[in-house]
């Protein structure tokens, strides 16, 4: 039986069941690909909040695959500063850079209760020589991060405090309602699992300057702050604020 952070890994959800198959963000496999992936998977690991997935230095033998819950990526100074380099979500695929480089160069946590897929890293040569559709899904996910980061990168350097917290708030509803984490209708509200603290170490601002920053979105109507979490009432204009295009996506591939 397959163990990750001390705890067992059992299947309890078969991929040929997999959730994320109904959201129509998300490409179907075919019977081929399916098969792969169901004998690829090893097991099935939970965490909760505030448990570490990954450890920045650390050596796994495993890559997962989100299937519910939110997660993020940060790395931490030696004084202790944390930068949040982005959010994991039901479909984001995690570890993959251990599995290539040898060593994670970044930690991950989870921010709300997760499930995610386990996969075993020595197969991934397989999945690369046998499966070249999949090996290019691969690629798509990790090109699709590179430019996620790259947006991140033009907020920290070049957006105001007000642009570049309208964005993340807008990028992460966005990414909630595809993943069918926000179980709501196109316009609805959408209820975000961060807290203040979260989004000032994701933009690089204090707490003070953020929850100022904040508060303006949130005369404006676009946000309210729940006592766990951040309501966003407005995606689109949150998205104008910020100068950013909402992006279409269809059919997004994963594991």
């Amino acid at each position: 039986m397959t163990v990750v952070n001390g705890n067992h890994c059992t299947i309890r959800t078969s991929c040929t069941d997999c959730p994320l198959h109904a959201l129509e963000g998300f490409r179907p496999f075919t019977p081929d690909q399916l098969s792969f992936i169901s004998h690829f998977k090893v097991g099935e690991f939970t965490a909760n909040a505030g448990a570490t997935i990954l450890v920045e230095g650390a050596h796994s033998a495993h890559l997962f695959t989100v299937l519910e819950g939110w997660g993020f990526r940060h790395k931490v100074l030696d004084d202790g500063r944390r930068q949040i380099l982005n959010y994991v979500l039901p479909g984001s695929l995690v570890g993959l850079q251990g599995s290539l480089l040898g060593e994670m160069q970044h930690s991950v946590e989870a921010l709300t209760p997760m499930t995610l897929c386990v996969f075993e890293r020595d197969r991934i040569d397989e999945l690369f020589r046998n499966h070249p559709a999949l090996a290019y899904d691969v690629t798509w996910i990790a090109a699709r991060e590179e430019r996620i980061l790259d947006e991140h990168l033009l907020s920290i350097g070049r957006r105001s405090a007000l642009e570049r917290s309208a964005y993340l708030l807008a990028a992460l509803a966005e990414r909630s309602r595809v993943t069918g984490q926000s179980k709501t209708k196109n316009g609805d509200p959408v209820h975000l699992p961060i807290t203040q603290v979260h989004v000032a170490d994701t933009l690089g601002l204090s707490v003070v300057h953020t929850n100022k920053t904040l508060r303006k979105l949130a005369d404006r109507n676009l946000i309210r702050w729940l006592d766990r979490g951040c309501e966003v009432r407005n995606v689109t204009t949150l998205a104008e604020v910020a100068g950013w295009e909402l992006p279409e996506e269809f059919g997004r591939p994963f594991l």
